[in-house]
């Protein structure tokens, strides 16, 4: 006699991909339940803004269907930026703005309430899977804090994002912008690097600029350069399409 027996599905992670040319063989993309740092020249900021466009792409297309939270904390949303690549990616500008929701941080105090405090509740609020926080260690840099309080704070807030991701099987990218390398910058850069799960660096070369993934849980490490001339945000999108 045969005995029937309950099969349960587990549902596949959801995959946030970059379809980058000479990229994505290195780094697919990046999974639900990652906290990821990504770092290196001033360019992880646009690839930032294109991933909160990526995000709202059906997961057919390498997306998560789903609204982002961006928390910004240097600034950086850029306007304009943001609807030109929408209209790259045949999206309704307006309604990608809609589905981006920003909070901005003017201090090391503010940034940190907004991710301890506040965070959580706005993700379950709005059913977001990305989250993206906008050089993350910026205003911990700040000497009107004390280089002890902000290495404190600054470790209890990448600790909470390492575990939230986790939780609640979203996606947390952290953009770390250049800055003056200090003692204290190069701590706190240690600090993100080791809670990570995902590092991915963007560098330039005399000739090209390098995509490196430096930590991963699963996939080798490895770098990836991609011609100047190939790496303008529209070609980024023209690859995604």
């Amino acid at each position: 006699m045969l005995q029937k027996g309950l099969v349960k599905t587990i549902p596949s992670p959801e995959l946030l991909s970059l379809k980058m040319r000479n990229v994505s063989e290195l780094f697919p993309g990046f999974l639900s339940g990652d906290f990821a740092l990504l770092y290196g020249s001033n360019d992880i900021q646009s690839l930032a803004t294109l991933l909160s466009i990526r995000a709202q792409l059906p997961t057919q297309l390498g997306g998560l269907s789903s609204k982002v939270i961006f928390i910004d904390g240097a600034n950086s949303f850029r306007l304009y930026q943001t609807t030109h690549l929408a209209r790259l990616c045949n999206l309704d500008p307006k309604q990608v703005l809609d589905h981006i929701y920003i909070s901005r941080a003017f201090t090391a105090h503010q940034i940190a309430a907004l991710i301890t405090s506040q965070l959580k509740e706005t993700i379950e609020k709005y059913s977001a899977k990305l989250v993206i926080i906008s050089d993350i260690a910026g205003y911990f840099l700040d000497e009107d804090i004390t280089e002890i309080e902000a290495q404190r704070i600054f470790s209890q807030i990448t600790n909470y994002l390492s575990n939230l991701a986790k939780e609640q099987q979203i996606i947390i990218l952290a953009t770390y912008l250049p800055h003056p390398q200090t003692k204290r910058n190069t701590l706190l850069h240690a600090s993100t690097y080791s809670k990570a799960n995902v590092v991915l660096s963007l560098r330039r070369t005399s000739y090209a600029r390098q995509f490196v993934l430096e930590k991963h849980p699963t996939l080798s490490i490895g770098s990836s350069e991609v011609p100047f001339q190939d790496l303008t945000l529209d070609d980024f999108l023209e690859v995604n399409a």
